[in-house]
């Protein structure tokens, strides 16, 4: 299974210091935000990794390179604007194939197990959710007797990391702006999405002050 890392936000909760750099090369614990997710995705077997980007999108390859120092192989999709979430993941369908494949979110920090995702037969995206926190309280999803819905009493929220088949993409036009979240919420009213609860660690690094508090909380972890 392929593998793709979103990297093409522009972060403006994260200004100033996206200002001169872009959000997954902000360091964290001493190294840049993606290098976490290439790191975690190599040791769980990944070795084609796909990375969009967009705003000061050359940093991001000049700091990675092929990914050869993490045994992983990296292949870009650039993007003029940033295209959104499955815009983004439209555009790099040539790069990713007709097999599912693994996305997760740029910007957060997790130690999910990537290499048991997996996507049920004849389905179109298999999520992992988590607790709400507190920026999102209202959640997302939800999830009882290991059925995923859209409504209910008791959400959760998606945690950004998911399997996808290419066909849940087929109607976006390489190079258009779409949203994933209409696509999901069709998929699960269609019965064509599975999930699974996970409740380790897992943060959302979209404001200064939760990178900070990431950093000081692994750097005292050492």
């Amino acid at each position: 299974m392929k593998a793709m890392i979103l990297a093409a936000g522009r972060g403006e909760r994260m200004r100033p210091l996206t200002d001169h750099a872009p959000k997954p090369l902000l360091q964290v614990g001493g190294k840049p935000l993606i290098v976490w997710h290439l790191e975690r995705l190599a040791q769980a077997g990944f070795k084609e990794i796909v990375i969009n980007h967009a705003h000061l999108g050359i940093q991001v390859e000049q700091a990675l390179g092929d990914g050869r120092q993490w045994g992983v192989h990296i292949q870009y999709s650039p993007e003029k604007t940033a295209l959104e979430t499955a815009g983004g993941i439209a555009n790099a369908l040539h790069l990713l194939g007709d097999e599912p494949f693994l996305v997760v979110n740029g910007d957060v920090f997790t130690d999910i197990d990537f290499a048991h995702l997996q996507l049920a037969p004849n389905h179109l995206a298999h999520l992992v959710l988590i607790d709400n926190p507190p920026q999102h309280s209202q959640g997302d999803f939800v999830f009882e007797a290991g059925e995923i819905k859209s409504e209910g009493m008791s959400k959760l929220t998606f945690s950004g990391v998911g399997v996808y088949h290419p066909a849940l993409f087929v109607d976006i036009e390489r190079g258009a702006a779409a949203k994933l979240a209409p696509l999901l919420r069709q998929a699960v009213a269609d019965n064509k999405a599975t999930a699974e609860h996970f409740q380790g660690v897992w943060h959302d690094i979209g404001t200064p002050e939760r990178l900070m508090a990431l950093n000081q909380q692994l750097i005292g972890c050492n």
